[in-house]
């Protein structure tokens, strides 16, 4: 069994600094920024000082709102470093679900970026805050907001009641570099270090509180089924807030002395620009995103020769687009990753000699020191191997728990620290295992159980169809009707007929969908993932418009 790494993050970057230091370890191509491990190691001991100089103490939460910039990447490891709390904000965050959050998250202190897609954040913050157009820089005192005191505007620019990133760098020379390892050195593996929310498709979003131990090993044990080592050079274009950018990306970097190669905002045509001149060995991104690089009318023209590895994951991954990224992007060693953030988020991934078949039609198998079993869903009671049940999973890995909520912890971890994913799934005699489904997405019509993921592989066999989701909606004969959302490749004209004379005498008659939409985009997290819960009520309003 391999062994379970005791280190803070902090430390984890110290020792590769003074492994390889000269090692890039990380590369901005948009604005020709590299670091050396040895630069980047310094520079994270730079902010995380400046950090400390704002009277931030262990275990205080810091909260970061902005895309993937060089920011956000020091923030994580000088957070490591000192040991605040990195609670992360998704970008797409408007002013309720922000001032949710900080509140929720007890925040010390606010990393924001300016703006962002035409959001001024800036705007948003001082309409929920009024007081800090006020207000001395890390003195606010605010009505809605108590324990907030320290906000950080990335970049140079000053903005009333705030410091700027360059201000707070600045403050380095209030503690010396003695004070910051004694603070380092205290910090122990198994403290919480990163809280992430997750994304409240029901009820109110829940703090996810991960420790050093759970997003260390995670990091490495991922890197490793990917065989990545510091010759790597990984493509980063998933945004950071989420567990596949600051796990999955920079800290199975950082935890073999790989280099990272992060794209401040997901564009395709820069992905495949930005392998291409970097000559990156590693893409990670979900199957969205892979979808959108493969559809561009130039794809032939960009060199992706240098790709070899990568994950697919955050969403379910056709056969169809993995095949794809390995004939036609050719990175061949190309894995897919399951998880979910309560696991950090990796559970199981499959391995880079694994067939092809397997790794098309399987999320892989337990990473090292992770236990995974099936078990008849509402209990724990395990079922055979080849029988669908609810995915549970324990080890290292599980979260800490929700951050001030003992009864969903309770509720998601069982007494034997077992967490139960509500992902439906068979496992094989070889411990490979096929998602089916979400218990909330499964389709009962008229008694039958239907898995939209099965009826979704059958249809992206389409050559006409580029995406499709297939989701329930209520019927007054059956309880549940089947229907399906399909974006078209692009020039196709496809109809209603044409979709389920395609399924006639293919699948069985009651899973050929009754309803079909056509669409051109899905709603969407900022991570990526479509929001079916949203399908759902656009298909609600459509069907009782039309009946």
């Amino acid at each position: 069994m391999a062994k379970i790494l005791q280190v803070s993050i902090g430390q984890l970057l110290e020792d590769v600094a003074a492994r390889q230091p000269k090692t890039e370890a990380m590369v901005y191509a948009d604005r020709n920024l590299r670091y050396s491990y040895e630069e980047f190691n310094s520079v994270c001991r730079d902010a995380a000082r400046g950090l400390m100089s704002l009277n931030i103490e262990k275990g205080d939460h810091i909260a970061i709102w902005a895309a993937n910039t060089p920011e956000w990447l020091i923030s994580q490891f000088s957070t490591g470093k000192m040991g605040g709390v990195l609670v992360t904000v998704n970008t797409n965050y408007q002013a309720h679900e922000l001032e949710f959050l900080l509140r929720q998250s007890d925040s010390k202190t606010l990393i924001l970026m300016e703006e962002y897609k035409g959001h001024s954040y800036m705007d948003t913050l001082y309409q929920i805050i009024p007081e800090l157009r006020e207000c001395e820089p890390g003195r606010l005192q605010s009505k809605k907001l108590p324990l907030l005191r320290n906000v950080i505007v990335m970049g140079n620019k000053k903005f009333p009641g705030t410091f700027s990133w360059n201000e707070v760098l600045a403050g380095k020379e209030k503690v010396s570099e003695e004070e910051l390892d004694f603070r380092m050195n205290s910090l122990h593996w198994d403290d919480v270090i990163n809280m992430q929310y997750t994304s409240g498709t029901t009820g109110f979003p829940k703090g996810v509180m991960l420790t050093h131990s759970n997003v260390v090993n995670n990091g490495f044990n991922i890197a490793n089924c990917m065989k990545l080592t510091h010759n790597d050079r990984l493509c980063i274009p998933v945004p950071f807030f989420h567990c596949f950018g600051c796990v999955l990306g920079t800290m199975a970097c950082v935890s073999v002395g790989a280099t990272m190669v992060p794209i401040q905002e997901f564009n395709p045509r820069t992905v495949l620009q930005t392998v291409q001149d970097e000559r990156c060995t590693g893409l990670h991104g979900v199957p969205t995103m892979f979808i959108t690089e493969l559809s561009l009318d130039d794809f032939d023209s960009y060199d992706l020769s240098t790709l070899r590895t990568g994950i697919m994951a955050g969403s379910n991954c056709p056969m169809e687009v993995m095949k794809a990224v390995v004939e036609k992007m050719g990175a061949k060693e190309i894995t897919i990753a399951y998880g979910q953030t309560e696991s950090s988020p990796v559970i199981t991934q499959t391995r880079t000699d694994d067939p092809l078949e397997l790794r098309v039609s399987s999320v892989g198998r337990a990473l090292p020191n992770v236990e995974v079993k099936m078990v008849r869903p509402g209990t724990n009671e395990e079922v055979p191997r080849g029988v669908q049940g609810e995915l549970c999973t324990r080890g290292y890995h599980v979260m800490k728990g929700y951050y001030k909520d003992p009864d969903a912890t309770k509720e998601a971890i069982d007494y034997e620290g077992w967490l139960h994913t509500g992902d439906l799934a068979v496992m094989d005699e070889n411990g490979y295992c096929r998602i089916t489904g979400r218990l909330k997405d499964m389709i009962i019509r008229g008694g039958e159980n239907i898995y939209p993921r099965e009826i979704e592989e059958f249809l992206y066999t389409h050559p006409q169809i580029l995406d499709v989701q297939i989701i329930g909606v209520p019927d007054k004969k059956y309880g549940e009707e089947v229907m399906a959302w399909i974006i078209p490749r692009e020039g196709r004209q496809l109809t209603s007929e044409d979709i389920k004379a395609y399924c006639k005498g293919k699948i069985s008659k009651h899973k050929i969908p009754r309803y079909i939409e056509f669409t051109k985009e899905y709603p969407m997290t900022a991570s990526g993932k479509i929001q079916k819960f949203k399908l759902r009520e656009l298909s609600l309003n459509l069907i009782n418009v039309r009946s």
